[in-house]
């Protein structure tokens, strides 16, 4: 055979290879981005998958049944419908102390159910609580996700209603995605609340996709990349762009942060480029044995206790608070 055969028959394999790859990472952005209403078991996490599981779901993409509200919770609450991008399904629960309101959203692949029980512990410092199904989740609107870009929007909405309803104390609370769309929210929209308590943000999109194929044990060239590129185009935004690190630099008010030293989808090099960003004062809270989960599950006096006297430190429950500790 030819050099010039060989040369050819090189160039067909590297194009056949591109394409695939591309296809593969197709179908995997919309899997990870849209969820199904089928009866399928939910893929579990990379590092829980056995080899056959982790080769199936490399080819297949993961199964992503649509997040539920399995749990109510135990205090009195109403429902509520918020106008945004889709509408939202949300629960109010009112406090008779008045001490102020924090709006509460989910991480990906959650609901708001799943924020019971930190709703209590606001409920029980005598603050009034709104929490949010995002776009996708629970009684809300859609079947899709965008891992916390377009659920930016909803946070603002979110942020306008309980606003308009003469609310001036208001707290935003995120756990992961939930967090990202706060600080995309704060940048975008100049929303400006009392204080802002986030846990295990990640840094960027790019970031959490290479973090899933380090899970898996697979190198992250160049599926990552191109997982990333077609997540975006598959849901109208470039998601290379998509840098919470960065709009951290738009919070100016007092900010808790936290995260789980045993966080595998987050480094502590994201957080700590996080934290370093964020413009206002600032505390940052490390829970040793806590994965990239709800802190609650393993440290619920802790967690109460860090919220709790972060929110007294600053006042987070006295108007104008935010503008005079920028």
């Amino acid at each position: 055979m030819s050099a010039r055969k060989v040369i050819k028959r090189i160039g067909w394999i590297v194009v056949i290879l591109f394409v695939l790859l591309n296809i593969i990472s197709a179908i995997h952005a919309y899997k990870f981005t849209h969820f199904t209403t089928e009866n399928v078991r939910k893929t579990p996490k990379p590092e829980k998958l056995t080899f056959s599981e982790k080769v199936k779901t490399l080819f297949a993409g993961v199964n992503n049944p649509r997040p539920v509200d399995s749990l109510y919770p135990e205090e009195k609450f109403i429902d509520v419908k918020i106008k945004s991008n889709v509408t939202l399904d949300c629960w109010y629960i009112p406090s008779v102390s008045k001490r102020g309101m924090v709006i509460m959203f989910h991480g990906y692949g959650s609901s708001k159910s799943a924020l019971i029980e930190n709703a209590a512990g606001f409920y029980g410092m005598g603050f009034s609580v709104l929490m949010v199904d995002f776009m996708g989740s629970g009684g809300s609107e859609g079947n899709s996700t965008t891992i916390g870009y377009d659920e930016s929007q909803e946070v603002k909405s979110c942020y306008d209603y309980v606003a308009q309803k003469g609310e001036k104390n208001i707290i935003l609370y995120g756990g992961s995605m939930g967090a990202a769309a706060i600080l995309k929210a704060m940048n975008d929209y100049n929303i400006k609340p009392q204080g802002v308590i986030i846990e295990c943000p990640f840094g960027s999109m790019y970031r959490t996709v290479c973090a899933r194929f380090h899970n898996m044990g697979i190198p992250t060239f160049p599926m990552a990349s191109l997982l990333t590129f077609w997540g975006g185009i598959e849901n109208g935004f470039w998601a290379f762009s998509y840098k919470p690190s960065e709009y951290a630099k738009a919070v100016k008010c007092p900010a808790l942060l936290m995260y789980g030293a045993r966080d595998k989808n987050v480094s502590r090099g994201e957080i700590d480029e996080i934290y370093g960003n964020l413009g206002g004062s600032k505390e940052l809270r490390i829970f040793p044995e806590s994965g990239h989960e709800n802190y609650v599950l393993k440290y619920k006096r802790e967690w109460f206790d860090t919220v709790r006297n972060f929110i007294d430190k600053y006042k987070l429950d006295t108007a104008g608070s935010c503008k005079s500790s920028a």
